[in-house]
């Protein structure tokens, strides 16, 4: 049997749906270019089928519009007639008047079954289980939900035409094979009827039937597609190729006279008897997801293909599988890393609504205990609300920290110093019961980062060890310098290539099983019982270390203990003396002097912070946004003397956009950023701005009082004009 010359993948897809602005969605959506990754794939099928290497690919798809379904199967029945076939078709369920979906769809797979279907639904449409009765139980539809995601669709668009050409790929290897045997059937037949004929042409019958049998069994035992002949009653194995054996991590003499079920091949024990039925009921598997246990125990995901034989009298199954171990890893990497980043932007925003709603608490809270008339129950009560507001403070904080939002200050930083100086300060709140050594490599690297953020980092990981151990155990922190190649980190979803600076912290804990693994760094999250921990440890270990271009490996076994590893990119430039905070701090008292311009888009806290400068005796003007504030600037550009303003605001105009308008027009401004969280931040240019003065949400009354007199202190003096 000889290999197929490679041949196009076809990108032609039908669009069926009455709605021309459908028709330009997936137009947009389909009009993209991921020509690197269908080249891999291209590759891979190579490999598997015997071809060589297949034609330059582009991922632009050809699309087609019909707008009803009778003229959707005219569509088709064009392209078959022209010898370019549709691979799949999006169809829409509802197409008033004529035909619908489901009706469309029946009428075309009676004369093109091979056409992969995607059915585009809303939920007020039919059902799947309606679905699925008119259309009979088939392996070629999917159901795409409306409003669709784009993501989703492309995603759809790519695995069904790629479905649609494996499976033409894979049945003409089928049918070759099946034609193979065929072939041996009447040679033998032929011989036979020779034999009583003529006994004189016995050896030459003989030698064709072992020419026979030794094409078959080449083509059978080269292929580079795992294969194997099971008896299909006794699920006994045949025959097995050597690319099977390689999937199935064992021997010839494991599996040959053997049933799968003996050798515990699939992790599905019915997996051979849910063959057997599709067998005899005439429908063989085509993409069947099944998985395969190898020698070791570990896990292959396969799609599985079979198609029956009858070999010497008996019912044979020949199975080929499609070893897809690696897409579905891949896959399962990407959706974690979307399902983190999602609930990072989450976290991010309640942590900056909360911190606007808290400034308001606790700054009016602080405005009514400063009151020396208050009585004493009052007061009391007005400290508790002080203490829990400071409580959910310290909450969004961690919501910060872990969704990337918060200011940081980074430098050059030595991580050894770093861990000795947080274990000296934990030795003693981790208890006498767990032995706490490190492991520090000498003449490491620097590596740029916040000193307060790293020993955070470092304190959680320690806290959470602890808590693994209630009865005792041994704790070990060790740092190396490692190199991260490009295969390594095309394996990991967060990892990056390049030089870094690795810090493990492991335990000998009760450790963790695969279903904890995948949720740790979420926020909230946690194993502990009520009362013992947030959930937020890990999380906001999880975000500072990411803010800071790194990420974390765990390896952890439940009984085993767990091991976290933390990569820090290394720092080009040297170790460097700590700079001065963003933050401004002061206890310059407040005066009575200047005119301030605050501009909050949220009411309550511009009321707030109205009240509170005037109450000192400023002239304060106010704007919701950035446009009412150039208006105010415009009338009184040269009376203001502050800008107190929030980072972001509505109308595409944000604080720090007003700052530098206002003082390129007034050179003398003192601005204050302010802001409950911080991404627009964090960046180089406000990394390095040593007179950026920020009020970080929420605060008192009295920081901001301060704040704003020590900016008003230091106003340039107004030049004189000469005499």
């Amino acid at each position: 049997m000889t290999p197929h010359p490679a041949e196009p993948l076809n990108r032609r897809i039908l669009i069926i749906d009455d709605n021309p602005s459908i028709h330009e969605d997936f137009r947009k959506v389909l009009a993209g270019d991921s020509t690197d990754e269908l080249r891999e794939i291209e590759d891979d099928e190579a490999a598997l089928f015997g071809s060589g290497p297949g034609p330059e690919v582009s991922a632009a798809f050809e699309l087609t519009s019909a707008f009803q379904g009778q003229e959707g199967l005219e569509a088709v029945r064009a392209a078959a007639q022209a010898g370019r076939p549709f691979a799949m078709a999006f169809v829409d369920v509802r197409m008033p008047p004529g035909w619908d979906g489901v009706e469309t769809v029946t009428r075309i797979w009676q004369e093109f079954p091979d056409l992969q279907i995607v059915i585009c639904t809303a939920y007020s449409d039919y059902s799947w289980e309606a679905i699925a009765r008119a259309l009979g139980a088939s392996d070629s539809v999917l159901i795409l939900k409306k409003p669709f995601d784009n993501v989703e669709v492309l995603q759809m668009a790519h695995a069904l035409t790629k479905k649609w050409h494996l499976s033409r790929l894979a049945q003409r290897q089928v049918e070759e094979l099946d034609g193979l045997v065929n072939e041996r059937t009447t040679e033998l037949r032929s011989a036979n009827e020779r034999l009583k004929c003529e006994v004189a042409e016995r050896s030459a019958a003989e030698s064709a039937l072992r020419q026979s049998e030794e094409r078959f069994s080449k083509a059978f035992l080269a292929s580079p597609v795992p294969m194997a002949i099971q008896h299909l009653a006794s699920a006994t194995f045949i025959d097995v190729n050597a690319s099977f054996l390689t999937l199935a991590g064992r021997s010839r003499a494991e599996l040959i006279g053997h049933a799968a079920a003996a050798q515990e091949i699939w992790f599905d024990g019915d997996t051979h008897t849910v063959l057997h039925a599709m067998l005899q009921q005439h429908t063989p598997p085509r993409e069947w997801p099944v998985a395969i246990r190898n020698g070791d125990g570990e896990r292959r995901e396969t799609l599985l293909f079979a198609e029956s034989l009858e070999l010497g009298g008996e019912a044979h199954v020949l199975l080929i599988a499609q070893d897809i171990t690696e897409h579905v890893r891949l896959e399962g990497q990407l959706r974690q890393a979307q399902k983190m980043e999602a609930v990072g932007r989450l976290a991010a925003g309640i942590a900056h609504d909360f911190n606007n709603i808290l400034t308001v608490i606790i700054g009016n809270t602080s405005l009514q205990l400063a009151n020396p008339d208050l009585n004493e129950t009052l007061t009391k009560a007005l400290g508790q609300v002080v203490k829990a507001a400071d409580r959910a403070t310290e909450l969004t904080r961690q919501l910060l920290a872990y969704s990337r939002r918060q200011v940081i200050q980074r430098r050059g930083l030595d991580l050894n110093e770093q861990v000795e100086q947080t274990v000296a300060m934990l030795r003693r709140l981790i208890g006498e019961d767990i032995a706490l050594t490190t492991d520090l490599a000498a003449g490491l690297s620097p590596i740029f980062a916040d000193p307060g953020n790293l020993g955070q980092v470092v304190m959680n990981l320690v806290l959470n060890a602890r808590d693994a151990m209630p009865d005792g155990g041994r704790l070990v922190l060790s740092t190396t310098a490692c190199t991260v190649g490009t295969a390594e980190a095309d394996a990991r979803s967060d990892a990056r290539a390049g030089q870094f600076v690795r810090l493990t912290v492991r335990d000998t804990g009760h450790g963790m099983d695969a279903a904890t693994l995948a949720r740790i760094f979420e926020p909230f999250f946690t194993t502990k019982e009520v009362g013992r921990g947030t959930g937020m440890g890990l999380a906001t270990a999880y975000g500072i270390v990411k803010q800071h271009e790194g990420w974390i490996d765990v390896r952890s076994e439940p009984g085993q203990g767990t091991a976290f590893e933390v990569h820090f990119p290394v720092f080009a430039g040297a170790l460097a003396a700590e700079i001065a905070p963003v933050e401004v701090r002061s206890s310059t008292a407040p005066t009575p002097d200047g005119t301030i311009l605050v501009v909050e888009d949220e009411e309550m806290l511009r009321v707030f912070v109205t009240e509170v400068l005037e109450s000192f005796g400023y002239r304060v003007l106010s704007a919701a946004n950035g446009a009412e504030a150039i208006a105010i600037w415009q009338q009184e550009k040269d009376a203001i003397d502050l800008l107190l303003t929030d980072i972001v605001m509505p109308e595409s105009i944000s604080g720090r956009q007003l700052a530098r308008r206002f003082i390129s027009e007034n050179d003398r401004l003192k601005v204050i950023y302010t802001s409950g969280y911080s991404a627009e931040l964090i960046d180089t240019e406000f990394e390095t701005e040593a007179d950026a003065t920020f009020l970080a949400k929420p605060y008192h009354s009295d920081r901001l009082a301060s704040i704003v007199a020590d900016s008003l202190a230091r106003r340039p003096e107004p030049a004189r004009q000469a005499a």
